[in-house]
């Protein structure tokens, strides 16, 4: 089998991140400084095969990888990483067969059993609490807010934990962060991110009406710390099955505030688009140059920002069924 990955949707996501120090004339290669994060000095060490018709297509390496790891790898591990997603989505949405990063790819019929998908399973997160993380704090997250979220630290990978729960509180997921780098990586098994809302268990539980909805963790713990609720999808996409979600949620009232960039604005719109007619719909836009909300370290300039939030225009189905009449008349 030759064509296991999708060419089209892997390149997508090479051109959608926002690269460093691109070497140009490369022939066939992507050569620029690490999306990992891994040299102080950001120099050009990591590249990977672009060309489509190389047997390689899609296998990375990094020179300047600390941690044999993320020293080089396959196409599924590297899309994982650009587009935040699990290891198994990453795999779901490049592949026709299955692959993996130590050899070729291998044809398999999956046997789907009828009826509904089994829900997630809760995953043991006790081993990594703890009362407070310095990397979390270090970014104005409070202590409490570390514990209301559950979350931890891996001494033997050296990063933060941070669980993802359903809507009951139950973790499903986790997402561990390295404090050396930005490399991230969920639970082996967990739930898919696309099914879940960071946070969205306090919504429910703690019957909240008005809620900001970012992109990461962090994010959404920085504002709980400043007194805001908040929640995060994870990424820069928001699924269907996000939205309902939400929508089944006890929030009326659902302030925007993605990150400032083109993928921030593609996932504002989304978010509007699919929780228009639901409740109501605001725009928070964090003060440049920050780039996101964890990004205003100012307290005043943070809730100047936030009180500052602009309602949507209210665009209900009715109205738009009006204005189609109107038209045809």
């Amino acid at each position: 089998m030759t064509n296991v990955i999708n060419v089209d949707t892997f390149l997508a996501a090479l051109d959608s991140y926002d690269w460093r120090n691109v070497q140009p004339n490369s022939r066939g290669r992507l050569n620029a400084s690490s999306p990992f994060g891994l040299r102080a000095d950001q120099t050009p060490s990591f590249s990977v095969i672009v060309d489509p018709d190389s047997p390689d297509f899609g296998c990375w390496r990094d020179s300047g990888a600390n941690n044999p790891e993320f020293a080089r790898g396959g196409p599924i591990k590297l899309y994982a990483f650009l587009r935040n997603i699990t290891y198994e989505e990453a795999r779901e949405e490049l592949t026709t067969g299955e692959i993996t990063e130590d050899g070729p790819p291998k044809l398999r019929v999956k046997l789907i059993p009828p009826g509904p998908p089994p829900k997630p399973q809760p995953i043991d997160i006790a081993a990594y609490k703890a009362e407070a993380v310095p990397y979390l704090t270090e970014r104005g997250i409070s202590p409490e807010v570390q514990r209301m979220f559950d979350c931890g630290f891996d001494a033997a990978k050296n990063a933060v934990v941070m669980p993802w729960h359903d809507p009951d509180g139950a973790p499903i997921n986790a997402k561990w962060r390295a404090t050396w780098s930005k490399v991230f990586f969920y639970a082996k098994g967990g739930a898919p991110v696309r099914n879940m809302i960071y946070g969205i268990h306090l919504v429910y539980s703690r019957r909240i009406e008005r809620a900001i909805i970012v992109e990461s963790e962090t994010d959404a713990m920085y504002l709980w710390s400043n007194g805001y609720p908040a929640i995060a999808v994870g990424g820069s996409t928001f699924t269907d099955i996000q939205a309902e979600m939400l929508r089944m949620s006890p929030a009326q009232a659902i302030v925007i505030g993605t990150d400032n960039d083109a993928a921030g604005e593609k996932l504002r719109e989304e978010v509007a688009a699919k929780m228009r007619g639901y409740c109501e719909l605001y725009d928070v836009r964090w003060p440049i140059p920050a780039k996101d909300a964890n990004d205003v370290r100012d307290e005043i300039a943070l809730r100047r920002a936030v009180k500052s939030a602009i309602r949507r225009n209210i665009f209900t189905l009715a109205q738009h069924s009006i204005d189609t009449y109107r038209h045809m008349m």
